[in-house]
């Protein structure tokens, strides 16, 4: 189970990257969706969110599969895939 320490900083690191200056990471729901209905974010956002993931975390995420939809659901499923990352 990913700790609140990693959600936290995903959410600054989404905060950071995107630039996103209203938004503090108290307001960004770790289980709301990142795209669409729940944060908003778009194609560009998640490119340069996955190349700082990458940076940071040294998770290397393909463009177009459908499992890298499925951890960029979500803070929560963002951090799932950083914390299974650094137990291999």
């Amino acid at each position: 189970m990913p700790s609140l320490d990693l959600d936290q900083e995903i959410k600054e690191l989404i905060i950071d990257v995107l630039q996103l200056e209203d938004i503090r990471p108290s307001d960004i729901d770790a289980a709301a969706p990142l795209f669409g209905d729940g944060l908003g974010l778009d194609s560009i956002d998640a490119l340069e969110l996955g190349v700082a993931l990458q940076k940071r975390y040294g998770v290397a995420l393909s463009a177009n599969s459908e499992e890298t939809r499925k951890h960029f659901a979500s803070v929560q499923s963002l951090a799932a895939l950083i914390a299974s990352h650094r137990q291999q």
